[in-house]
């Protein structure tokens, strides 16, 4: 039976018939593929766009720019070149087929077979083509019956693949939480087992990046309980453990009740050892940036017992204290709430009002001011009258012990 590509927002946005005009889609050139095709068969958003073609990359280029298309060789040396319509970039990539692969890049050679650059490919759901005229869907390897049963099955010997690009275990395991029953294939799931120590191989950054969009997914929990048992992670990140699960399973927990927002790194934060420095050290070793590696120590730095919502947002940021309250889970989730919309205010006093107050100017005012704040945090944040009286109590505390 043939499956048509259904009507979505994404193919009419302005630009796209005339790029496809460029790249003589009417004459069979061009065909939508992957991630576009796949999406909007299942009903779901698609805001990249890539698109597959028999003409050479450099042909590609002199059609757009005949065209007046902006064309950006992105990723030229491996038939890609992006073009850019009305500020939506399109990757338009010349068929391929590999020459040779080491598990982390492939040299390729350019092919006029549709069915040799759909082969190439990882899972049968990403091997889709759509014809932009007709809509008609290319399927070469029974990707639409996968779609429909929610499988994700490599195409053909899961191990070959596995072998072709590594970071493919974990895709295989993101496109499972995604668009999986979450029941493995078998074959799929022992290969990836099997290939493990591969993963040693790749950059620590792809590693963090293919996580973490793991954990981005809405449900992951069932892929990663699937890793761990497998051992997938424990080459390259042994200290995700069962005990991360179920801390995971009770972080999600708590952000499905409170209606905030997922996030992959709080996520991930909860997978880790409960210790920010061990936290800090993984996000190191995964070559997070600063910013990331700061905000695992944060979620991590302990209990929330004792200090209120706003104290806590105040001491360490509205965005920490969200998720220490949601990763603490004796913690009231009411406390989300409280943080909602509220920007930490600036203690309405500096150090000239203390030294006007009689303070000598030196180390003391700092110190005062340091007492002033923690006082007026503790308080409630009140105005500046009782600041005033605040700083007024402290300053006379410091002149007596002066004297």
């Amino acid at each position: 039976m043939t499956t048509f590509l259904p009507d979505a927002d994404w193919r009419h946005r302005p630009g796209l018939d005339a790029l496809l005009e460029a790249l003589g889609a009417a004459e069979g050139h061009a065909r939508f593929v992957g991630g576009a095709v796949r999406d909007s068969l299942l009903g779901l958003p698609v805001s990249d766009l890539d698109i597959a073609t028999d003409l050479t990359p450099q042909t590609v280029v002199d059609r757009l720019k005949a065209a007046g298309i902006k064309a950006i060789p992105t990723g030229i040396d491996h038939g890609t070149i992006t073009a850019v319509i009305h500020g939506w970039p399109v990757e338009i990539t010349t068929l391929r087929r590999d020459v040779s692969t080491d598990g982390r890049r492939a040299t390729i050679a350019y092919t006029g077979e549709w069915r040799e650059d759909a082969s190439r490919r990882d899972f049968t759901i990403n091997a889709l083509y759509a014809d932009p005229i007709t809509h008609e869907i290319t399927d070469f390897f029974d990707g639409v019956a996968d779609l429909n049963a929610r499988r994700v099955r490599f195409i053909g010997d899961a191990g070959a693949r596995i072998a072709e690009d590594h970071l493919r275990i974990l895709r295989y395991f993101r496109f499972l939480a995604r668009f999986g029953h979450d029941e493995p294939d078998p074959q799929a799931y022992d290969a990836c087992r099997v290939a493990a120590n591969s993963l040693m191989a790749l950059s620590r950054e792809r590693i963090a990046d293919e996580l973490l969009k793991l954990l981005a997914v809405a449900a992951p929990l069932a892929s990663l309980r699937l890793m761990v048992d497998g051992g997938i992670l424990l080459p390259v990140i042994p200290e995700i453990d069962l005990s991360g699960l179920d801390r995971l399973s009770t972080l999600i927990s708590r952000e499905a009740e409170s209606a905030t927002p997922p996030s992959a790194l709080r996520r991930l934060a909860a997978l880790l050892p409960p210790d920010p420095r061990a936290a800090d050290q993984i996000g190191a070793r995964l070559k997070l940036s600063n910013k990331a590696r700061k905000r695992l120590m944060t979620g991590l730095g302990g209990p929330t017992t004792g200090i209120s919502p706003h104290a806590l947002a105040f001491a360490i940021g509205v965005e920490g204290g969200i998720d220490r309250i949601l990763l603490d889970p004796d913690a009231p989730l009411d406390g989300i709430a409280m943080l909602e919309d509220w920007t930490p205010p600036r203690l309405p006093l500096g150090g000239g009002a203390i030294i006007a107050q009689g303070l000598q100017p030196g180390p003391d005012v700092a110190k005062a001011l340091a007492q002033v704040q923690e006082i007026w945090v503790a308080e409630g944040f009140p105005d500046e009258a009782r600041v005033a009286e605040i700083a007024d109590q402290i300053v006379s505390k410091f002149q007596r012990a002066r004297q």
